[in-house]
């Protein structure tokens, strides 16, 4: 009686793993296929094995730059986000002030809002200011949005801390910087781990304001990725080379962090 639900669900299972890892074996074969094998034949396996498609993103100063340009705005973003999330979500874990939950929905808006809400407002201080085509520029733009998610994460992390911890320190003579970086942050590292990988993700993967608010010198990969197409047409190898690349700085992190996001899973934070 129990075997068959278990096969049931075995075979659930089975198809979903083969149909989330089928785009990506597919993208991969195609990074070691030439443009013409991948127009004019079906294949799973590439006819004529070939690694000039990396060896392309690897020496063009226009692609290898883009991930450059990406890793470190994305950088610039993650520590940023998190170093602002801290102290508030601490403020709204242990304080009670007015307002606090309107302010605390508020941050939460922004993270809802599309991107391309705050597009023109970017666009036109960038160009006043003189921020366009900068790290800086997507760095800060980001922060809109992972600053609101950070701290959801981070409160619900604190939350869980008791408050007698805090209260014991400051009896045991500590200040609130040396409580808050000797005590407390080692008991949230966890939750630090969950906000910066998702704060990372999200400024990886972002198109529409690190594409807009950049142009040659701050250029990330996801804009280099959706400009491909030549006289001769799409370079499809090339592209798909350039997305395996991509997923990799990702599969870093979360290999990192995969401790800490199944830990907020648990806590009902992600």
């Amino acid at each position: 009686m129990t075997k068959q639900p278990f096969q049931k669900r075995t075979l659930f299972l089975f198809a979903y793993i083969v149909f989330a890892i089928l785009p990506i074996y597919w993208m991969t074969m195609m990074s070691f296929k030439t443009n013409e094998e991948i127009v004019s034949s079906f294949s799973l396996w590439p006819q004529h094995f070939t690694w000039a498609n990396y060896r392309t993103i690897f020496t063009d100063v226009s692609w290898y730059s883009g991930y450059i340009n990406s890793l470190i705005y994305v950088a610039i973003n993650t520590v940023i986000s998190v170093g602002v999330a801290l102290p508030a979500a601490y403020a709204f874990s242990r304080y009670s002030f007015l307002g606090d939950k309107h302010v605390f929905f508020w941050l939460l808006t922004n993270r809802m809002t599309p991107p391309a809400v705050f597009l023109l407002p970017f666009f036109q201080l960038y160009t006043t200011v003189g921020l366009m085509d900068t790290h800086l520029a997507v760095a800060l733009a980001h922060l809109v949005f992972n600053v609101p998610l950070a701290v959801w994460i981070l409160e619900g992390f604190m939350s869980g801390i008791p408050r007698e911890i805090d209260e014991t320190a400051y009896i045991d003579g500590y200040s609130f910087p040396r409580f808050f970086v000797t005590i407390f942050l080692p008991l949230i590292k966890a939750g630090v781990g969950v906000a910066a990988f998702f704060c990372f993700m999200f400024s990886w993967v972002e198109l529409l304001l690190a594409r807009t608010l950049t142009s040659v010198n701050a250029k990330p990969i996801v804009a280099t990725m959706t400009r491909t197409v030549s006289a001769s047409g799409m370079d499809w190898a090339t592209l798909a080379a350039a997305g395996v690349l991509t997923i990799v700085p990702g599969a870093i992190v979360i290999w990192f962090v995969r401790h800490y996001i199944a830990k907020g899973f648990a806590m009902g934070r992600v």
